[in-house]
């Protein structure tokens, strides 16, 4: 049995996406790119048809991936959340006990964790979550991760 994996309508939405993107337009590329290779006959010593054949393995593994993710899928509704503590799915402003900068950073699963989104999309298996998660409005925390240990203090839960 595979577990279940949460995620928000955007999230659906993405990952739905990614395997339409994957099927219709990556398998065609790669479809392509392995038939010009075998043109170039010789195949044991190919390196176009290596890297078609490596590319190509990738794309279906990630259908594969993405194909048993949507059927385990679970749509979280964002507008029945308790912002009185921490949970999966806020977003959360936090600010450095020592240097005062703040950061915001929205809760997410795993399929859409994005550092570059804004606010930054944090997995649930990250350091900064673990510390963070249940934790009330104004609770100072601890964040410990291989690399650090730095205190932050939760400013506000939306």
């Amino acid at each position: 049995m595979s577990k279940v994996i949460y995620v928000t309508a955007e999230g659906l939405i993405k990952l739905q996406e990614e395997l339409t993107h994957l099927k219709d337009v990556a398998r065609v590329d790669v479809a392509e790119k392995l038939k010009e290779a075998i043109s170039f006959w010789d195949l044991s010593e190919n390196a176009e048809y290596e890297e078609a054949r490596n590319l190509q393995s990738q794309v279906e593994v990630r259908i594969s991936e993405l194909e048993e993710q949507l059927k385990n899928i679970e749509i979280i509704d964002e507008d029945k959340k308790d912002t009185s503590k921490v949970n999966m799915w806020d977003t959360v402003t936090i600010e450095s006990v020592e240097n005062k900068e703040k950061q915001i950073y929205k809760i997410v699963w795993t399929t859409e964790s994005d550092i570059l989104a804004e606010p930054q999309r944090i997995s649930n298996e990250c350091a900064v979550w673990k510390a963070l998660m249940w934790k009330k409005n104004g609770s100072t925390i601890k964040a410990k991760t291989n690399a650090w240990i730095t205190e932050f203090k939760i400013i506000e839960i939306s």
